[in-house]
C-alpha cells in the first residue's frame, strides 16, 4: 500500500499527466556471474529515455516489468496525489522508483504533468519533447 496525500488543485478534475524518465542504470555483475544463467538480450529500456503517461494508463513501449513496479505511483501521481509517505520526496508530485530487475535495475524520475492554472492542456509544458 503506498502512502500518498492529495497534493494539487486536480482532484475533482482530469487527471494529470505523468512523465516517466529513465535516470539511472546500476549492473550488478558480480550476481550476474553468480546467479544468471547467460542470455543474450536483457532490457530495451536507456538512461534518458522517457515516456508519458496519460490518464494513469501504461505508456507504448514501456517495458511490462517495469511498469508493474511503479503503476501504483504513476496512478496516484495522475489522480493529484503525492507526497509519498510524509516527504519522501522534494518535489510532493514525484516519485523515485527503481525496476524489480535484481541484476541491472532502472531508476525511474516520475513527475506529474499538472497545467498551469491559466492555461490549458495545449500549452502543458513537456521537457524533451
Amino acid at each position: 500500500m503506498i502512502v500518498a496525500n492529495f497534493v494539487g488543485e486536480n482532484r475533482d478534475k482530469r487527471m494529470n499527466k505523468v512523465r516517466i524518465t529513465a535516470v539511472r542504470q546500476t549492473v550488478y555483475e558480480d550476481l550476474m556471474a553468480q546467479y544468471e544463467n547467460p542470455i543474450e538480450h536483457t532490457c530495451d529500456v536507456r538512461v534518458g529515455q522517457e515516456w508519458v503517461s496519460i490518464d494513469g494508463r501504461c505508456p507504448a513501449g514501456m517495458c511490462p516489468s517495469a511498469w508493474e513496479s511503479m503503476r501504483s505511483f504513476v496512478e496516484s501521481l495522475a489522480r493529484g496525489e503525492g507526497n509519498f509517505y510524509d516527504g519522501w520526496m522534494q518535489n510532493p508530485l514525484s516519485a523515485m522508483i527503481s525496476c524489480n530487475d535484481g541484476f541491472r535495475p532502472f531508476s525511474f524520475y516520475l513527475e506529474a504533468i499538472v497545467p498551469s492554472s491559466d492555461k490549458d492542456d495545449s500549452e502543458m509544458v513537456e521537457r524533451g519533447k
